[in-house]
């Protein structure tokens, strides 16, 4: 969500293993461990995030979402190839690359920003159907399918050589943005146009404060991580990391050439 397929944990260098001291060995050693057990969890959670999605995708075609976000990820999807092939085109040695290499301290903030954005509105969907609250499920579904859609994509594009860091680090940019204005839908629909009735019971109160404060949290995570982490930090590493590896593999055809055109001079004299 905010590039959680993207970003994922630092990888060790193996020639930076078998230079190590047998102190620095261990400490690496130990290093890895964490990084597998939260790696661990963090296949977990995408396993989880794609079921959800599944069951998203095929309940948010029920006519819960207006036609603009449905035809957004379409649009989004084109304008993303279209990137590809004319101004960022990828390679393979970035195929497999992290573009932000996150510690334990991100994992968790992704965690977080996973059960705000999924799991609580995935419930709070659920709960307004089975309470018959309809309002509630028409103010959450076009998040919950946005969602969905940017979570779909990061997991097709982050390992295909296709896409460049450039184009993958626009995903989580371009649907984050979409959504900021649908959370804002969210939040004036749950706090301007939604009453409690005065004679509500107690877990009617609970619920309806539940929407409003889910909503807030949304807006407020999503747009930290707008403007904290994907502006200023996601994006600028996507754009260095290609420009790097692109002047990189020029220098290298630049001396491929060089030493081709010193061997047809030995060869002639």
């Amino acid at each position: 969500m905010s590039g959680v397929s993207l970003a994922v944990a630092p990888r060790s260098d193996p020639d930076e293993t078998f230079t190590t001291s047998t102190a620095d060995s261990k400490t690496q050693h130990h290093r890895q461990q964490e990084q597998t057990v939260v790696g661990g969890i963090m296949g977990s959670l995408r396993v989880i995030e794609l079921q959800l999605v599944a069951f998203i995708m095929v309940f948010s075609a029920s006519g819960l979402v207006p036609l603009f976000d449905l035809a957004f990820p379409v649009f989004t999807t084109i304008y993303l190839l279209l990137l590809s092939r004319l101004a960022f085109p990828g390679s393979t040695s970035t195929a497999s690359k992290e573009i932000f290499q996150g510690n334990r301290v991100f994992r968790a903030y992704v965690i977080f920003g996973t059960t705000v954005g999924l799991f609580l509105p995935l419930a709070y969907v659920l709960g307004g159907f089975a309470r018959g609250d309809e309002h509630a499920v028409q103010s959450a579904t076009p998040h919950l399918f946005l969602l969905s859609c940017q979570i779909l994509t990061e997991n097709i594009i982050s390992g295909l050589s296709l896409f460049s860091p450039p184009v993958r680090a626009l995903v989580p940019m371009l649907y984050t943005v979409r959504r900021i204005f649908v959370i804002l839908d969210w939040v004036q629909d749950v706090w301007l146009n939604k009453t409690l009735s005065p004679n509500a019971q107690i877990q009617d109160v609970a619920w309806f404060w539940f929407g409003r404060g889910l909503a807030v949290a949304n807006l407020g995570y999503f747009s930290i991580n707008m403007f904290v982490f994907l502006i200023p930090r996601f994006l600028p590493k996507a754009f260095d990391q290609y420009f790097r590896e692109r002047n990189e593999i020029q220098r290298k055809i630049g001396e491929d050439k060089q030493f081709a055109g010193v061997r047809r001079d030995k060869k002639s004299d």
